[in-house]
């Protein structure tokens, strides 16, 4: 073969094994393959782009943009409320200040004017955001917004997306942005039932649109991002939420230069109005609506948009005969014995729950004399501290944990401490600089746990608080039922013992229940059933727990007998019923609670000083005609009152406990009982009990001493004429040493 052939052989072998492709790289696709699949899917993108915008067209007003009515029933199947009352009145966008148009915007779309109805790449984040759990986010514009809210409805599928998607392109063409933004203030949902910007200003400052500040409409526009988690009237512990949201509207302002940094600086958050209500939910319909709306979102069971939406027949826990007696009870016990010419009776608000332990039903809940003259619900709030109905929390952390006191002797209901009022709490033999009081600056000296239960001794119960670490008493109570970002949970040293935390009426039930329950903690539900159209709606789980052992939880409810046989609680024996409970005094006297409990039923009742104009917390000395009012006055009146009525017909049920070894009443504990009946101005030394300064287990930090502070708390006003001179047996009225200025503060030291 010629050389010429040889190489002419040679490259065409060469061309052959670049064109076939072995092993491995067969299987690889070619650029030409991902060419046309990439061309392949922006066609079909492409395509159903352009399909999808001819074939959605702009419908009509859906029905949900009047709002139909939640049907709400009691748990015998009679009607309890409807909320269908639509509170909208429309208004010109010319009707409405630039600034507060503009601090929507801020909020919401800044740059809704120089932009498509539709902003994909925020559409695709969102969506990430959803699916990796960052929380549920919508992507949507003001013009999205505004066809959901008008042409739309609000569930979340991605057929209902796709047309917002598509309607939102047409509309952006076919409406100006004037009358988009308009259409989208007139519709939008801002809390208090008020649909629209002219609604909201009226519901939240009685005052037409026209007329709102620029900080005022900050607020209202704060409100569009989820009205229930920014209504500082109905829930005052949103307000540190609310005041952030309304900070980044204006700085949002500012930033976009529509509002001056001088202007900004001098803004102060606006105060709102008292809400009004419409006449369908006043009385204790709208407390009861509010709490159970709530239960339903706050468990996932409907978001706002949908339970707003209407149509819903909802069947709640709540038995109309309880309800109705402990409705009877509050108004005959407290309101009836308010007098007009006594100012501090102006001040007073009621709260109460109750709680089947066996089922954590939910059957009967007071918020106010009346939603449409008191909006805040007193059964829900979690402002004002539960004072000593906290105690039983540390006895039961004390029994569970198996904790000791500084010298090392186990705690039980007949464990001695030194209730020495004001005397030094002590953490691993050093002085925390934390020294309370008790009420009246009552010694007692040498005294049990069980009979410093009874009479409510704070220094008895600081040092507990203290031997069992406030770690472990925290762990308690949210195991028992407190949320666990309750205000005030996480109080210094022995603070928390004496009830610094503020849990609603509702949460403290369902401590008690779960004492009731023999520590067995069964989460409270307030519905029993929601339909809409024939379909039922799935309720959440609620799986039984052990909040505590068997024998803390009983070995507590022994020791709370006490309370109600001879303690400060005997006004409950009104029920004529075996019963556990704990009185309870805020500090200053700002609220007074009862907490107690038959084997069927666990029910908490509070009275909460409150201004009604300025809603500031206030004393409640004088109240009703008492000098101070204690939770074991009117607050167990009402709670054996409505314990007999509710439980009236049924058969009487003993506790059945199983107490902590060593609990069991002994005759030494009988004998230092009765030795601390008479005041003591005890020297002893101010360590654990029996004066021990020795080792804790506490775990927590010790803190440098310092001598004992002032008693703190302001002095009673003498009684007024008219009313009743006796009160129950006294209770406690914390003070403290200074353990550094905040404690000071808080206790008035």
């Amino acid at each position: 073969m010629s050389d010429d052939a040889h190489d002419d052989a040679a490259g065409g072998q060469g061309t052959d094994s670049r064109r076939r492709r072995t092993g491995w790289r067969r299987l690889l696709p070619t650029w030409r393959m991902l060419a046309g699949t990439t061309l392949l899917f922006l066609l079909l993108v492409v395509g159903g782009l352009i399909a999808g915008y001819l074939l959605v067209g702009i419908p009509p007003a859906n029905s949900a943009a009047k709002a139909q009515s939640n049907v709400y029933l009691y748990s015998d199947g009679t009607e309890l409320a409807r909320d269908g009352d639509v509170n909208r009145e429309n208004v010109t966008l010319a009707q409405v200040p630039r600034t507060v148009q503009r601090a929507v915007l801020a909020a919401e779309d800044r740059d809704f004017y120089s932009e498509s109805a539709v902003d994909p790449a925020a559409m695709l984040r969102a969506a990430w955001n959803t699916v990796t759990g960052k929380g549920k986010q919508s992507g949507s514009t003001i013009t999205q917004q505004y066809v959901k809210n008008y042409y739309l409805g609000q569930e979340q599928t991605l057929t209902r997306k796709a047309k917002e998607f598509f309607i939102a392109l047409k509309l952006d063409r076919e409406a100006s942005k004037d009358e988009i933004l308009e259409g989208y203030l007139n519709t939008s949902y801002y809390g208090r039932n008020a649909y629209g910007i002219q609604a909201a200003a009226q519901a939240y400052y009685g005052k037409n649109a026209g007329r709102l500040t620029t900080a005022e409409g900050a607020y209202l526009a704060a409100l569009l991002n989820a009205p229930s988690a920014y209504d500082i009237t109905a829930h005052p512990e949103n307000r540190p939420r609310a005041v952030a949201r309304w900070n980044y509207v204006l700085d949002g302002m500012v930033k976009q230069k529509w509002l001056g940094r001088a202007e900004r600086a001098a803004m102060a958050f606006p105060e709102l109005v008292r809400a009004r209500t419409s006449a369908g939910l006043s009385g204790q319909r709208g407390y009861l609506v509010e709490a159970v709306n709530g239960y339903l979102t706050g468990h996932g069971v409907l978001d706002e948009d949908t339970l707003r939406a209407g149509g819903y027949r909802i069947t709640t826990t709540i038995d109309r005969r309880r309800q109705n007696a402990l409705v009877k009870a509050v108004r005959t016990r407290l309101m009836d014995r308010l007098d007009g010419s006594r100012p501090v009776d102006g001040y007073v608000r009621a709260g109460g729950a109750s709680i089947e332990p066996d089922t954590g039903r939910v059957v009967a809940l007071y918020g106010g004399i009346d939603y449409a003259r008191q909006y805040v619900n007193s059964a829900t709030r979690r402002d004002y501290q539960a004072g000593s109905t906290f105690k039983p929390i540390v006895l039961a952390a004390a029994v569970q944990n198996n904790s000791v006191t500084q010298d090392g002797t186990p705690i039980t209901p007949n464990t001695v401490y030194d209730g020495t009022s004001k005397r030094m709490t002590i953490s691993r033999g050093r002085p925390t600089g934390f020294a309370p009081g008790n009420e009246d600056d009552r010694s007692y000296g040498q005294i049990t746990v069980a009979e410093a239960t009874d009479k409510s001794v704070n220094a008895v119960y600081a040092q507990m608080g203290i031997d069992v670490g406030p770690r472990l008493v925290k762990d308690t109570a949210v195991a028992l039922g407190i949320p666990a970002k309750t205000p005030g949970l996480a109080s210094a040293q022995g603070a928390i013992s004496l009830g610094t935390a503020t849990p609603s009426v509702l949460d403290m039930a369902q401590v008690y229940a779960t004492l009731a329950h023999h520590g067995r903690q069964l989460p409270y539900t307030l519905v029993d059933k929601v339909t809409r159209a024939g379909e039922e709606s799935e309720l959440p789980e609620r799986e039984e727990s052990a909040a505590l052992g068997r024998a803390a939880a009983d070995t507590t409810t022994q020791v709370l007998r006490g309370v109600v046989d001879g303690g400060t609680g005997t006004a409950a024996q009104g029920a004529g019923r075996p019963a556990a409970g704990k009185t309870g005094t805020a500090e200053d006297d700002k609220a007074a609670w009862f907490a107690g409990y038959t084997p069927e039923l666990a029910t908490v009742v509070a009275i909460l000083g409150q201004h009604p104009d300025t809603a500031h917390q206030e004393p409640l000395y004088g109240a009703a005609g008492y000098a101070r009012l204690n939770g074991g006055d009117i607050p167990a009146q009402i709670w054996a009152d409505y314990t007999a009525a509710a439980l009236a017909g049924r058969p009487v049920r003993d506790f059945d406990l199983q107490v902590q070894e060593g609990a069991e009443p002994s005759a030494s504990a009988d004998a230092s009982a009765s030795d601390s009946e008479s005041p003591s101005a005890s020297s002893s030394s101010p360590g654990g009990p029996s004066g021990s300064t020795g080792p804790s287990d506490s775990g927590e930090p010790t803190a440098t001493g310092a001598p004992t502070g002032p008693t703190g708390g302001p002095t009673p006003p003498p009684v007024p004429t008219g009313g009743p001179t006796t009160a129950a047996p006294t209770e406690e009225f914390p003070t403290v040493g200074p353990l550094g200025e905040e404690l000071e503060r808080r206790w008035g030291g």
